[in-house]
């Protein structure tokens, strides 16, 4: 963080973007480039019709980074406050005077309480269920108190099996993943992770209130996923199941990675592999060849479905390869066929989908890299 700045009034993580349409007065985005983003109202002269817009000034720094802040070149700041100090005084060419900085949120929860923070097995008495949310291969989701309940059909893994993936789960901690707080293994299998109150980036992108997103918080979302991704990445997990289904939408867009149902934790150092079960139903459309023919899943196959997320994203929710079954799907692809560009896909993202789509795993790009790629996407996108 640059030196001389607050962070509780003035620089907000990267994390927290999704927030900036709708709360923010002014932030300072500190994602290798500062962005500082203002809240501005447009009114149209003939309908005086009122419209808020975000704009973005790219903060500079004088001598590659080792200097004083700029906007523009006629006015330089020796700190990031000297800058936001004089923004605030008088607007000197921004759209309006910087007034009021974007709130941090309340701080995440990491557990329900002390006991279940080590003690996380809770009995089926401290739950009660109130509205059905949603249903996959595993299970129902139901919400709870300020939670939501995931409960597994019955026999669909062994408690075994069931409570070595939670650990996984209860250990993963990042901001873009949903955070698993308890579970109780009597049968069924109930699973209490937090809420997520808009549901799957599915549903919210193709008729929820995401389906009217222009391509600004659409990129936003791609880099939020990456971002948990990569930390999957560097924890060695595998995900195997990355899809807009399996990924979750909290307010002002922000998204967190669930369903670690199907997650693995990379053990042979060798090859970095997990072999699917005998029997395992794979989601074909969003899975690598490789992974689908011989059932070996690496973090590349991972990057390999993140390269269908973003078709899902661009395309507020569309079907991948909408003409074809699962078959024809896999034998296409194996072929080498790719899906071609959406109509509303600018050439830099569809760029990226046919990277993470490479025959070659280990041509595809790094989840890391594909972070740094949006952050940077999402900062040039706008007005700057």
């Amino acid at each position: 963080m640059p030196d001389g700045i607050s962070p509780k009034t003035v620089v907000i993580s990267p994390e927290i973007r999704p927030k900036i349409n709708l709360i923010l007065l002014f932030l300072i985005i500190t994602s290798g480039t500062l962005t500082l983003s203002v809240r501005d109202r447009e009114v149209d002269a003939a309908t005086s019709h009122a419209t808020d817009t975000v704009k973005h000034y790219r903060v500079k720094q004088f001598g590659g980074g080792g200097g004083g802040f700029y906007i523009s070149t006629k006015r330089g700041f020796s700190s990031l406050r000297d800058l936001v100090e004089h923004y605030s005084a008088e607007a000197d060419g921004l759209c309006r005077r910087l007034t009021r900085a974007c709130p941090r949120p309340p701080p995440l929860t990491s557990d329900l309480s002390v006991q279940t923070k080590d003690h996380w097995e809770i009995p089926r008495t401290s739950i009660t269920l109130l509205q059905r949310l949603g249903a996959g291969q595993f299970g129902e989701v139901w919400k709870g108190i300020s939670v939501a309940v995931k409960m597994l059909k019955p026999g669909a893994m062994s408690t075994e099996e069931f409570l070595k993936e939670a650990r996984i789960m209860k250990a993963a901690r990042h901001p873009r993943l949903v955070r698993l707080y308890a579970v109780c293994v009597e049968d069924p299998i109930y699973i209490v992770t937090e809420l997520m109150p808009h549901g799957s980036l599915l549903y919210y992108l193709r008729d929820g209130p995401g389906r009217h997103l222009t391509l600004r918080p659409l990129i936003d979302m791609m880099a939020q996923i990456a971002s948990g991704m990569a930390y999957l990445e560097r924890e060695r997990y595998i995900h195997r199941d990355l899809a807009a289904r399996n990924i979750l939408v909290g307010e002002n867009n922000a998204v967190k990675i669930a369903d670690f149902g199907l997650a693995r934790m990379v053990v042979e150092e060798r090859y970095e592999t997990y072999v699917a079960q005998n029997g395992t139903k794979l989601p074909i459309k969003w899975t690598a060849p490789e992974a689908a023919l011989s059932g070996r899943f690496t973090v590349k196959s991972d990057v390999w479905s993140f390269g269908i997320v973003l078709y899902e994203i661009i395309t507020h929710g569309q079907v991948p390869y909408p003409s074809m079954n699962n078959t024809e799907t896999l034998n296409q692809v194996s072929s080498g066929y790719r899906m071609p560009r959406p109509s509303a896909c600018p050439e830099g993202v569809y760029e990226v989908m046919l990277q993470t789509w490479d025959a070659t795993p280990e041509r595809r790009p790094t989840f890391e890299y594909l972070c740094a790629y949006f952050e940077e996407y999402f900062t040039n996108c706008g007005r700057l």
